[in-house]
């Protein structure tokens, strides 16, 4: 369910008060437990975030970033979440954090839970590789999975995928989900009204008990 809005002007101060709350909250959780989980999502939305957030100050070092989800290339294609990661989110001061990729990782579905997990929205309605028409859909919307990630194939999807699951997110400490655009706020707004989750997957975040902060900008 969303529990909070925040809408932005620009993509700038969206990106800034993002990195911001992220920030903050890992600093709360590593004072509280001595270390902290961030998982974030591909594309092309997230770089200013990233950008961002490298150079805030906490004590990266006690943090761990993995990805919600992978394409299951390697990290010298242009498609792979984890080289955006490495170029722009694991550079200034977050340097020093821990990365757990996916593809080809076998420790990957070993990650601890996420403390901060960063959601992004697809313009088909799929979050996370919770794509609509993907071979393992039900089974990755399933709150009673024992799997925590999977591999998922859509005519969507473009590459075979890796995705952590739902109970795997509706078990993260804070989760954020970030779209741009009026697109993207009208896909939203669909996925909010009634029908089928398997045809907009992301309802099925949207429908978990699990609170989320919305962070949009036109």
């Amino acid at each position: 369910m969303i529990e909070a809005e925040r809408v932005f002007a620009a993509r700038e101060e969206l990106a800034e008060n993002l990195a911001r709350d992220v920030a903050e909250e890992l600093i709360r959780v590593i004072a509280a437990k001595g270390k902290a989980t961030l998982a974030v999502s591909g594309g092309t939305t997230p770089k200013l975030f990233f950008e961002k957030l490298s150079r805030m100050e906490l004590p990266w070092h006690r943090v761990t970033v993995t990805l919600v989800d992978e394409r299951q290339v390697p990290e010298s294609s242009e498609r792979s979440n984890a080289r955006l990661v490495r170029e722009t989110l694991l550079r200034n001061k977050a340097s020093a954090a821990l990365f757990v990729p996916l593809f080809d990782n076998p420790q990957a579905e070993k990650a601890t839970p996420f403390d901060v997990a960063i959601l992004g929205m697809g313009s088909d309605g799929h979050t996370a590789s919770f794509f609509p028409g993907g071979d393992r859909l039900a089974e990755a919307l399933d709150s009673d999975t024992p799997k925590r990630l999977i591999e998922m194939n859509a005519p969507g999807a473009g590459e075979p995928r890796l995705t952590f699951t739902l109970p795997v997110l509706e078990a993260a400490g804070r989760l954020k989900l970030h779209i741009e655009g009026a697109d993207k706020k009208s896909v939203l707004d669909k996925a909010l009204a009634a029908g089928p989750e398997e045809d907009m997957p992301v309802r099925a975040v949207l429908r978990s008990a699990t609170p989320v902060t919305l962070y949009w900008c036109p």
